[in-house]
């Protein structure tokens, strides 16, 4: 997850400046590092501790980490369409999409981690809620350990999965807010594909 979290703050860092805030490149970079000690801090080792200021705490990392890329998505789909400089080189353009593509399925996997059954603490201590996503493990418990719960990969590969599939692959979403996520993070990594290839393509040709 602290790995995750660095990723998404340094692929902002190779954004151009037309899709980020200002010139402060390693701004968003230093603010992430520093909220994510404080939780590591906080709760460190395997991720049990549950409080209600790590809870906040972590729910603050993430939706930072989605409202900056959020920005940086609409920042890129509206250069696309009004022909900005950066849209015109197919390198920065394909670079700058798969950034932001990238960092859309960090995000979204921090969330699927920090919301299901609880959070990860709860699912740790096995007091979590009912789950809002059915994974494989579940179905055929024979071939995992009696004390299995799902971790960071397993949340990280369901976003990958949503977002390069589209659909649901192998994990099930049963939860409205659950569905509502997945098909949020669909139509994101949809139309963010759909416009740099398409525009990239043009521009190569």
């Amino acid at each position: 997850m602290a790995l995750a979290v660095l990723a998404a703050g340094g692929l902002r860092a190779v954004l151009p400046p037309e899709l980020r805030f200002g010139d402060a490149r390693w701004a968003f970079v230093v603010v992430v590092f520093a909220l994510l000690a404080i939780l590591i801090v906080g709760d460190p080792g395997r991720i049990d501790r549950d409080s209600r200021w790590l809870r906040a705490g972590t729910g603050t990392l993430i939706g930072l980490i989605s409202i900056v890329n959020a920005s940086a998505a609409v920042r890129l789909v509206a250069g696309i369409i009004d022909g900005a400089k950066f849209s015109n080189d197919a390198n920065i353009l394909l670079a700058s999409g798969g950034a932001i593509w990238l960092a859309n399925v960090l995000a979204f996997g921090l969330w699927y981690w920090d919301l299901d059954r609880g959070g990860a603490a709860a699912r740790a201590r096995g007091t979590g809620h009912q789950p809002a996503f059915v994974f494989p493990e579940m179905t055929h418990p024979q071939y995992v350990g009696a004390d299995w719960y799902p971790k960071f990969l397993d949340y990280l590969h369901l976003s990958f999965a949503a977002a390069t599939a589209f659909s649901p692959t192998d994990v099930s979403a049963i939860r409205p807010w659950a569905k509502l996520m997945m098909m949020s993070e669909e139509a994101i990594s949809l139309v963010v594909a759909v416009l740099v290839v398409s525009r990239a393509v043009n521009i190569l040709k």
